[in-house]
C-alpha cells in the first residue's frame, strides 16, 4: 500500500511483524480509534512500524513539519484503517462456519500461532515469516493442508480435517464475538502430522 501526501510517498505493508508489534503496543480498539481521534502519535507509529524503510517513513513524517495536519489526517486515515484491518487474517472461503462456542484467543496467541505455523510447518525462515502478511501465512497453510490430503499424509475426507481457523477467530474477535478456536484439535492435528512425517 502506498500513501502520498504533499509530494511525499511512503510504502506500507501489513506484515506479521507490524501486526504483532502494533497490537502489542496499542491493541486493535486503540488503533482503530486513533484514526477517528486523529491521534498523531499512534498514526505515526503505524507508519513507522509498517514501513520497511525507517528512513522513508521518517522522511514522510518530517515533511509534515510546519504544515496543517488536518489534510494529512484526511489523506491517511482510511488507508491506515485498511492496513490495520489487513493485520487480521482474511477469512478462508473454504473454512467451516464458526459455531461461536469456542474460547476467545488473544491476539498475541493468534500471531504466535501464525509464526509457529510458518516456521514449523511451512519451513519458512523467521525473516520470511515476519515479512509475510497474516493472510499470506493462512493461505499458505491452507494450501499445505490441501497438499497433505492430496498426497495421503492426512487420510480421509478433507471436510473432516479441522485446520486452525485463524481467519474466522480473528474476524469474530474484531467484532466482539466469541471466536471458535479448537486448541485440542490443533494439537492433535500437529501430532498426527509430526507422526506421519517422522
Amino acid at each position: 500500500m502506498t500513501i502520498t501526501h504533499g509530494g511525499s510517498t511512503v510504502a506500507l505493508r501489513p506484515t506479521l511483524r507490524a501486526a504483532a508489534t502494533l497490537e502489542a503496543r496499542h491493541g486493535f480498539p486503540a488503533l482503530f480509534r486513533a484514526f477517528d481521534d486523529l491521534n498523531l502519535t499512534i498514526i505515526s507509529d503505524v507508519i513507522l512500524t509498517a514501513c520497511r524503510s525507517g528512513h522513508d517513513a521518517a522522511a514522510f513524517l518530517s515533511s509534515l513539519s510546519g504544515k496543517p495536519l488536518f489534510p494529512f489526517f484526511m489523506t491517511v486515515r482510511q488507508p491506515l484503517a485498511d492496513l490495520v484491518t489487513m493485520f487480521m487474517p482474511a477469512p478462508d472461503p473454504k473454512a467451516q462456519p464458526s459455531t461461536g462456542t469456542g474460547k476467545p484467543m488473544p491476539w498475541f496467541e493468534v500471531f504466535a500461532t501464525l509464526y509457529d505455523s510458518a516456521t514449523g510447518w511451512l519451513d519458512w525462515t523467521p525473516e520470511t515469516t515476519w515479512n509475510a502478511t497474516p493472510t499470506e501465512i493462512t493461505r499458505a497453510m491452507s494450501a499445505h493442508f490441501d497438499r497433505l490430503v492430496t498426497t495421503g499424509v492426512l487420510v480421509g475426507d478433507k471436510a473432516n480435517v479441522k485446520a486452525p481457523d485463524l481467519e474466522q477467530a480473528a474476524r469474530n474477535e474484531a467484532i466482539g464475538l466469541d471466536p471458535e478456536f479448537d486448541r485440542a484439535g490443533l494439537r492433535a492435528l500437529k501430532a498426527k502430522i509430526a507422526g506421519a512425517c517422522a
